[in-house]
């Protein structure tokens, strides 16, 4: 049960360091300089976001039998790790327009505009239709955007220009292929290969 907590934090984390929603939180501390209204404007986002993403992946996961599943989980768990080690860069049209709204507003709006395709929400939605707890993936999620996200609004430039981020990025894609390993590990058995 735990399992699908952790995995789902633990990866989530990791793919979001250097993310677009990583450098729109720094961009978005720099500009208000308020941040626990950008801190929760993050939380709300992302539960929002990745409820709804959750929700998609534990849906679609009813329609497959266990071995197509597990199939289509270890094709995407690929096609994520190989997107973790392309750096993302932040479009300034996601939120150049929305300052006016003040900060809790405006963080609101742009992380979940900008976490809408993002592989931390393709991320939930392949979590989701991998494990059981629905509720304990979609905690997990977001706990994991916020370990990523709060330190670099609390720290600032500090923490952004100091992190390993190439190495950061290849270690999610590691995690992110083991999880496609043990998802085809998962397929052959179902499949009776093994």
């Amino acid at each position: 049960m735990l399992e699908s907590l952790f995995v789902p934090t633990f990866i989530v984390a990791l793919a979001e360091i250097g993310d677009k929603t990583q450098l729109l939180a720094l961009l978005l501390t720099a500009r208000f300089r308020k941040p626990w209204p950008i801190i929760w404007g993050i939380v709300v986002a992302t539960l929002a976001n990745h409820f709804a993403a959750g929700a998609i992946g534990n849906w679609v996961a009813s329609f497959f039998s266990p071995a197509t599943l597990s199939w289509v989980l270890a094709a995407s768990f690929v096609a994520v790790a190989l997107w973790t080690l392309v750096p993302d860069k932040l479009d300034e049209d996601e939120e150049s327009g929305l300052k006016k709204y003040g900060p809790f507003l405006t963080t609101l709006i742009a992380f979940f505009i900008a976490e809408m395709g993002d592989k931390t929400q393709v991320a939930t939605v392949m979590l989701a239709a991998q494990y059981p707890h629905f509720i304990l993936v979609i905690i997990g999620t977001t706990l994991g955007m916020l370990l990523a996200n709060v330190p670099v609004v609390l720290a600032g430039n500090f923490a952004a220009e100091r992190l390993p981020l190439t190495l950061i990025r290849r270690v999610a894609a590691c995690a992110f292929a083991a999880l496609a390993i043990y998802a085809g590990y998962q397929a052959m058995k179902f499949s009776g290969l093994i």
